[in-house]
């Protein structure tokens, strides 16, 4: 019940101007009982962040196709998944949302690279360069909305981003 409410009042104010109040009056509890559950508002929306990056299982697609298949997965993700936006938003000045991002990169993103190389010596830094990339369209797309980003179109970002994924995960170190 709690974290049902953190969630709709996270999307629908976004972290900063979302209030442990509020979220309480949604769930009909008192703040005091947010509190003793999460710790804090950053304990709260930790919780409450839906952090499955629901991928794709990379190494079934063909080696060619790789790329792009991840850039897609990853931009519908994006554009429909409000939790990872406003996640990515807090991320950028909380430490504690940070870790939690980093550890789900390392948790999800990293085997599924290790999956494609078949090498776990590079499975780190490749998802790492997959991430920079994810993660810097996604901050150009929805939080700076950058308008040239934002205009793109699904498939226009999918072919901008396919080639440089599929270096990182195929190409030569």
């Amino acid at each position: 019940m709690i974290l049902a409410a953190a969630r709709s009042r996270f999307a629908a104010d976004g972290y900063d101007r979302a209030t442990i109040r509020a979220i309480a009056a949604d769930a009909r509890i008192d703040p005091s009982m947010v509190m003793r559950y999460f710790g804090s508002k950053q304990g709260l929306f930790a919780a409450a962040a839906d952090l499955d990056l629901r991928l794709p299982d990379l190494a079934a697609a063909p080696r060619a196709d790789i790329g792009r298949v991840l850039a897609g997965h990853l931009l519908d993700l994006w554009d429909d998944d409000e939790n990872l936006r406003i996640l990515l938003r807090t991320a950028t000045t909380d430490e504690d949302v940070a870790e939690r991002v980093r550890g789900v990169l390392a948790a999800q993103l990293v085997p599924a690279v290790a999956a494609v190389t078949g090498d776990p010596s590079t499975a780190a830094p490749r998802a790492g360069m997959a991430a920079s990339q994810a993660l810097g369209f996604a901050l150009c797309r929805h939080v700076l909305r950058l308008p040239p980003v934002v205009a793109l179109s699904r498939d226009d970002a999918v072919a901008w981003l396919a080639p440089t994924f599929q270096r990182y995960l195929t190409g030569p170190l």
